[in-house]
């Protein structure tokens, strides 16, 4: 009964956040440093704790069922927490059912194909989860705010033209309903961090040497480009949030919260499969017979 309850107030948390349409999305109406949806911060980590749990005797299921595949795909603005989402949400998921793909700039060979080739390789098999950490939607936010990005593309000329961004979700919406199709459960999350707290993270990077790693130039020259990137990301949201792959724009100023909501997400897709360990059938019962039988009769 508790583990219901528990279930039933993280499906209505993710609610919150959830675009299955997005015609009518507005990113400016989406404030990234709510957390209205729980009482305390406390709560918060209780509630994660309750979730992380739950995943983890989840995706044992999912493995053992072998049917359905989960596609987790993570996109933001730097430092708004993606590393750090999947690291605590998934800190109790065993290793061997989940991959994850950090997609980073193209490579020469991924750049003489389709923009959708490189990660469809990487897309998760049955029974395991795949995490993107940034992923095809680099294409329609990254490429599209960066136009020298696409000319590197060499596309034919008379393939790039006005409508190439709303061709580009037509494509994904198809490749992703096709994915869902074949068994793959798609949840998409947009880490939305405000401008402001992006800079402070910035600032905390370069005061811990452990982190200069993450740092580069471009960090600060895409912050001037703050308003194009928020407007690529709306209309990306807009243009692909659907019904069998909605998006989930995760209010991220607090790490805490958007963790909680990110897991909350996962946890509720999990429990729509109503999965369940497979049970043994005949034959399988004789042979585990079998089994038992073999290894009462070694010797101690």
């Amino acid at each position: 009964m508790k583990t219901r309850r528990s279930l039933e107030e993280m499906s209505r948390l993710a609610e919150r956040y959830r675009v299955r349409s997005g015609r009518k999305f507005r990113l400016e109406d989406a404030d990234p440093g709510d957390t209205s949806g729980v009482r305390s911060r406390t709560h918060a980590e209780k509630l994660l704790e309750k979730s992380t749990a739950l995943l983890n005797e989840m995706q044992e299921k999912l493995y053992a069922h072998d049917r359905w595949a989960l596609l987790l795909i993570f996109q933001g603005m730097d430092a708004a927490g993606k590393d750090s989402a999947v690291k605590h949400v998934m800190s109790g998921v065993n290793p061997q059912g989940c991959d994850v793909h950090s997609f980073k700039a193209p490579s020469p060979q991924e750049l003489d194909h389709d923009f959708l080739w490189r990660t469809h390789a990487a897309c998760p098999e049955r029974g395991r989860i795949g995490i993107f950490n940034r992923s095809y939607y680099e294409e329609v936010v990254v490429t599209r705010v960066r136009p020298k990005l696409l000319e590197a593309e060499r596309l034919p000329e008379p393939l790039v033209g006005k409508r190439i961004w709303e061709k580009r979700y037509e494509d994904i919406n198809a490749h992703e309903q096709y994915l869902a199709r074949n068994g793959t459960v798609i949840r998409k999350f947009f880490l939305h961090l405000s401008k402001a707290e992006q800079r402070r993270r910035l600032l905390a990077r370069l005061d811990d040497p452990s982190k200069h790693w993450k740092l580069s130039l471009d960090d600060v020259k895409d912050r001037k480009l703050w308003p194009d990137y928020q407007a690529a990301y709306q209309a990306a949201i807009r243009g692909t949030a659907t019904k069998g792959a909605p998006w989930y724009v995760v209010p991220a100023d607090h790490k805490w919260y958007a963790r909680l909501v990110v897991a909350s997400a996962i946890v509720e897709a999990l429990d729509d499969l109503d999965l369940r360990l497979p049970e043994a059938d005949k034959g399988r019962r004789k042979e585990l017979a079998k089994v038992r039988e073999t290894l009462l009769g070694e010797q101690a």
